[in-house]
């Protein structure tokens, strides 16, 4: 065959001209029109955290790729990483699944899918630290090789670690459908296998892989305060109690559980005595207590009053906490996010300070600030005996006032140099002067 090499010079032009992108926050329709449109699985979701990357060339849009959270099992994994079930809990947040890789319809290009594959991978830990807040190390990906050969995978240097065993998912069963996928993965991090299996994680990641321990009486207490929220689903075909879905979402998101289907399948692992104490639905021609679908923890959470549910979990984690935890209030806008009149969201959050659990939000319009806001954050919360701690927007006299005499609690403001009066005062106090060694006046 001849070479054109012209054609050959203009091909390695477009590859080396590339770059591989998360999406905008406007561009999610299209990137999920597209792969609707365009690959043979089509797109319903992507599973827990995710990421969906576009790989682009002088603004044209050459492929599309989906990272979503691994798979829960895989034999084939599992055994190559040297897992207990235990570290498979503890450490799957560290491993991101490649499920949807689409090179667009277009001129065929040597080298461009690996080289894109290639670019995203260098990118992706740290893209994920931005977004979810720690690194993933692994990347794993599931190819049918009765459609690909998976060749752009093996030019990327990703290795095969085995086949799965032909099954799939529907719901909660699982069915054969005889067509296994062979598994490969890619080390984003040297020594992956060895974070991977060792006893102590990084301290880096331990705050991602914090959970907020609750015992199931903490659950029942929370279930009680639940019950008080009106049901507003329709009265035909409901199975489950509209409190028990609650508190079973709310004790797998403080179990590390993120989306609709993660929370599910930390429903199903719940045992038969922990679904009768939150007093599931019992099944009585299979004889057992059954935990709710993803659909109906789907249907049951987006038709609850958001505020209720809030305001009752906020009350509940405060008295299940250490009554000498500290509370942060502290305000963000939120990246790709619109209200209604247009604006960029701006959240102002009260939050634990040791296990980082938002206890109260408010949202704060664009008329208006953090510093009136910060009162009606903490006026519902029981924070007597607690330090709450706020930049130093909030370093003002009647803020001040309102926590230590209405609230009976303590404070840490910071001062700064533009506060030049106050800080001043500061600096002549002595140490006697603040409390506990301060007078009462």
């Amino acid at each position: 065959m001849t070479l054109n090499p012209q054609k050959e010079n203009f091909n390695q032009d477009i590859v080396s001209a590339i770059v591989v992108r998360p999406i905008a926050r406007d561009e999610r329709a299209e990137w999920d029109r597209l792969m609707r449109a365009h690959h043979y699985l089509g797109l319903r979701w992507l599973v827990g955290r995710t990421m969906r990357y576009v790989a682009v060339c002088e603004g044209k849009w050459l492929a599309l790729i989906g990272w979503q959270a691994a798979a829960y099992k895989c034999e084939a994994r599992d055994g190559w990483v040297g897992w207990s079930s235990h570290l498979r809990r503890q450490r799957l947040h560290l491993i991101a699944n490649n499920s949807r890789f689409l090179m667009l319809p277009g001129d065929r290009i040597f080298n461009l899918a690996s080289r894109i594959l290639s670019l995203n991978l260098k990118r992706l830990s740290q893209d994920w630290i931005e977004v979810h807040g720690h690194p993933v190390i692994l990347a794993e990906t599931f190819v049918d090789r009765e459609r690909f050969t998976g060749a752009c995978y093996r030019a990327a240097n990703w290795q095969v670690v085995g086949s799965t065993r032909g099954f799939a998912k529907s719901g909660r069963k699982h069915f054969r459908h005889d067509h296994p996928k062979e598994v490969l993965v890619y080390l984003l991090h040297r020594q992956a296998l060895l974070h991977l299996k060792e006893t102590q994680p990084q301290e880096s990641w331990r705050q991602a892989m914090q959970t907020i321990s609750v015992s199931l009486k903490q659950l029942e207490k929370l279930r009680q305060r639940l019950c008080e929220i009106p049901d507003h689903r329709k009265r035909k075909g409901r199975l489950h109690q509209f409190a028990t879905i609650l508190t079973i979402a709310i004790g797998a998101v403080l179990g590390g559980a993120r989306g609709y289907t993660a929370i599910a399948e930390w429903a199903l692992r719940l045992h038969q005595p922990q679904l009768k104490r939150l007093r599931a639905r019992f099944n009585r021609q299979m004889n057992r207590f059954e935990a709710p679908s993803e659909p109906t923890i789907r249907r049951a959470l987006q038709s609850c009053n958001a505020d209720a549910v809030e305001n009752a979990f906020g009350s509940w984690i405060m008295e299940a906490s250490d009554k000498n935890e500290a509370i942060a209030a502290d305000g963000k806008t939120l990246r790709g996010t619109l209200g209604g009149d247009g604006s960029q969201v701006h959240l102002l959050s009260a939050l634990l300070q040791q296990s980082g659990v938002t206890i109260a939000e408010r949202c704060v319009g664009d008329k208006t600030n953090e510093i009136p806001e910060l009162p009606r954050l903490l006026q519902p919360l029981n924070i007597e005996g607690r330090v709450v701690s706020a930049d130093a927007m909030h370093t003002q006299e009647k803020t001040a006032r309102f926590i230590v005499e209405d609230k009976k609690a303590d404070y840490i403001f910071t001062v700064k140099g533009n506060q030049g009066t106050l800080l001043k005062d500061i600096e002549l106090l002595e140490e006697g002067d603040f409390s506990p060694g301060a007078r009462n006046d």
